[in-house]
């Protein structure tokens, strides 16, 4: 009798042990998939900084952000922003932060973008300390001429950021007409984001 029932547990926990395997497997499997996702991705040489947004084409979020406290240049203090600011002129809408270092690697295209006087330049401090705001634009330059301080991040959300840096191009009837998800790199501003700029100056509402 004892050996009936030593078969009888044999055959209730062989199941078990058999799935066992299976269920440790499965994050190796869903690992393999995202890697022939990304290899797809490397090889078709999509640019992975165009993700499509539902935002655009569509008027900009309603908003409106105070400025950071105490920041000036040239001697005038700079004012927030709301998107009342963004009507009767094309506009380039940076989300940044201090402490985002893809944001320093892109911020010399932004001081040159300012530089050509293209487009009027809209920064959102994005859930910053207004003394680190200060310090980043202070040591490296400010190419905003109104930058809102966006510390609960609450604007960033209307605005569809998956994370920072960000930059929306919003025409001069204040609708969002492209969005660069990323740091700006020289080929991808040179290649990219100016053509689509002039795109937008070109068009009629530009």
């Amino acid at each position: 009798m004892s050996g009936d029932t030593g078969e009888d547990v044999s055959a209730e926990e062989a199941p078990a042990r058999r799935g066992l395997p299976v269920m440790a497997l499965l994050p190796l499997v869903v690992f393999s998939l995202l890697a022939v996702l990304f290899l797809f991705q490397l090889v078709s040489g999509k640019d992975t900084s165009e993700v499509p947004s539902a935002l655009i084409g569509k008027p900009a979020p309603e908003f409106t952000l105070p400025p950071v406290p105490e920041l000036t240049r040239d001697g005038a203090a700079v004012p927030g922003v709301s998107r009342a600011d963004l009507l009767g002129k094309v506009s380039v809408v940076n989300v940044f932060a201090s402490w985002c270092a893809p944001c320093r690697q892109e911020h010399p295209l932004l001081e040159e973008l300012a530089r050509s006087g293209k487009a009027q330049m809209v920064g959102i401090n994005y859930k910053d300390k207004p003394e680190n705001a200060r310090r980043f634009l202070g040591s490296l330059g400010n190419p905003y001429d109104l930058v809102g301080a966006d510390d609960k991040g609450r604007a960033a959300i209307d605005w569809g950021v998956y994370g920072v840096p960000e930059t929306f191009i919003v025409d001069a009837a204040g609708t969002i007409r492209y969005k660069f998800i990323g740091p700006l790199s020289p080929e991808s501003y040179q290649d990219v984001f100016l053509p689509q700029l002039q795109k937008v100056l070109d068009a009629p509402n530009g």
